[in-house]
């Protein structure tokens, strides 16, 4: 085997019937932003209708995606990943929505990257084959759930964390009771992917602190018969004072790890197939890919899997800053996907002005959104948002500081630029997919 093996994800992706039915939901006053002429018509329907965003009857405040700019950063790091030799694992829990999960799939991502098992559960009723979660799972009644799902389903493919010995004697006896429950009796219970999580650092977030807790934790798995160790990860996002140097060296500890894992056996006398290394948040994958590639020759093949997932729609905030194509602009570059268009609905003084999207829309808990464009209530004309700025934001206003002579009117709408994909898709359940000429081509369902 060579040195870094990586074995393509299975072949033959199919698009499942629960995703086509999302098409069938019935527009009504649950979807912000959508025409209210359009109560009562499917998703399809409106789909079909291609309404313009400004003219086509959608009411402020209105979120976009860009079908452009989403189609762009999917194809980025498509090939990004494929040029590293990375499996590329993105996390769902930035937009929770099926559509774009089975769009990254069909990108040849090898899986998708959850949370909490909630957000499990919405993936498997979209028929996502591959599940990474990247948290420790002591939850008695969602292992429950896993364990009856594993068993019903032997294609379905599922790694979690452990980063103490606590929470691995907690998972093996949640899932010892749970194999007995099961239709088939414990003969039918499959034992669990988990790799082992190290930390960052002290005061960092999760994961063992040391590399002798680490094996700690990886002794208590091998002692039980629910569990199988089969790598190690962790998330290098949270090393302290993080910087290039800081970042890279941590992330050698965790490579280093998994060679003196698999120098004493552990893989090997777990049965595992391939052997996982995981890491890779949105700000450091270059240092991932980096350090990944250093990985010599294991005992059995490496999925070096990454799970950076904010790429899909970027930002103009938070991550337009930290993107690693910043650092390595050869690579490519991301394309922010979302505009939050708002109204002004007031203009008190020459120097202050209002819009009617505040906290409830806009993701705030990074930076403040971004005014970007202004399309003029009278001629339908787009132009920049000269002398405009977001001040502040109200639950359901938008504060709004302009120049002397900044031309905005009340009427007007506000294009505002938005800092961290996580919070912003989590405020709306249907989003506009549109062209750029305004046209909206399809609508995105989140399950939040």
């Amino acid at each position: 085997m060579t040195a870094g093996h990586s074995r393509p994800a299975p072949a033959g992706h199919s698009r499942p019937a629960a995703l086509d039915r999302l098409a069938t939901t019935r527009v009504d006053s649950r979807f912000k932003g959508l025409p209210p002429d359009a109560e009562g018509l499917t998703v399809a329907e409106l789909a079909g209708q291609r309404r313009n965003l400004f003219t086509g009857g959608f009411t402020t405040p209105v979120l976009a995606l860009s079908a452009e700019a989403l189609e762009h950063n999917l194809a980025l790091m498509e090939t990004y990943t494929e040029r590293h030799g990375l499996d590329f694992a993105p996390h769902g829990k930035t937009s929770m929505a099926p559509q774009l999960f089975h769009q990254q799939l069909e990108r040849g991502a090898w899986g998708i990257t959850l949370a909490v098992p909630h957000q499990v559960r919405v993936a498997r009723a979209f028929g996502v084959p591959r599940v990474f979660l990247a948290n420790e799972l002591v939850d008695a009644a969602a292992l429950r759930w896993l364990a009856a799902e594993l068993a019903a389903d032997p294609d379905f493919a599922f790694v979690c964390y452990v980063d103490s010995v606590r929470g691995v004697e907690l998972m093996d006896a949640a899932l010892s009771e749970a194999a007995e429950a099961l239709p088939g009796g414990p003969s039918s219970a499959r034992r669990v992917d988990v790799v082992v999580e190290l930390g960052a650092g002290e005061g960092a977030r999760t994961g063992a602190r040391t590399e002798a807790e680490c094996a700690a934790v990886a002794d208590a798995v091998a002692a039980t018969g629910t569990l199988r160790l089969v790598g190690v990860a962790g998330y290098e996002g949270e090393v302290p004072e993080a910087d290039p140097e800081r970042v890279l060296a941590w992330l050698r500890r965790l490579t280093a790890l998994l060679v003196d894992f698999d120098a004493a056996g552990r893989f090997t006398a777990a049965g595992a197939d391939d052997i996982i290394v995981s890491a890779g948040g949105s700000a450091w994958f270059d240092a991932v890919a980096t350090a990944f590639a250093e990985i010599g020759e294991l005992s059995a093949p490496v999925r070096k899997v990454l799970r950076s997932g904010a790429y899909v729609s970027h930002d103009d905030g938070h991550y337009k800053h930290l993107t690693p194509f910043n650092r390595v602009p050869d690579e490519g570059a991301l394309h922010p996907a979302f505009r939050l268009w708002a109204q002004v609905v007031s203009r008190p003084s020459a120097e202050q002005a209002f819009v009617n999207a505040g906290k409830r829309d806009a993701a705030y808990d990074l930076d403040l959104p971004k005014a970007q464009a202004v399309r003029d209530a009278r001629t339908g004309e787009v132009r920049g948002a000269d002398g405009i700025a977001v001040s502040g934001l109200s639950d359901q206003h938008g504060w709004v500081r302009t120049d002397p002579g900044a031309d905005l009117e009340v009427g007007d709408w506000l294009g505002l630029g938005l800092s961290h994909p996580c919070t912003s898709f989590d405020k709306w359940q249907l989003i506009p997919v549109v062209t750029a000429d305004g046209t909206v081509t399809d609508y995105v369902r989140t399950f939040f």
